[in-house]
């Protein structure tokens, strides 16, 4: 996704399994190989797992209404 990947889309790197079909790839993100899975990400199941992400992704959201420098 050349343009990164906005909050909320599925990558389209990830196969049916949700696993990474570029995972080891120098074409993989640096947002990607930077991450690394803990325990509080990962939590006890996938659907917290999940959660987690969508929060990450929620608080980095850029602002859509940032005002342009006058």
């Amino acid at each position: 996704m050349p343009q990164g990947k906005p909050a909320g889309v599925r990558c389209v790197q990830l196969t049916d399994d949700h696993r990474c079909a570029i995972f080891g790839s120098p074409q993989r993100p640096a947002c990607c190989t930077g991450l690394v899975p803990s325990d509080e990400m990962c939590g006890d199941s996938r659907e917290q797992a999940i959660a987690w992400l969508a929060a990450l992704e929620d608080a980095t959201h850029p602002s859509a209404a940032v005002a342009a420098p006058v």
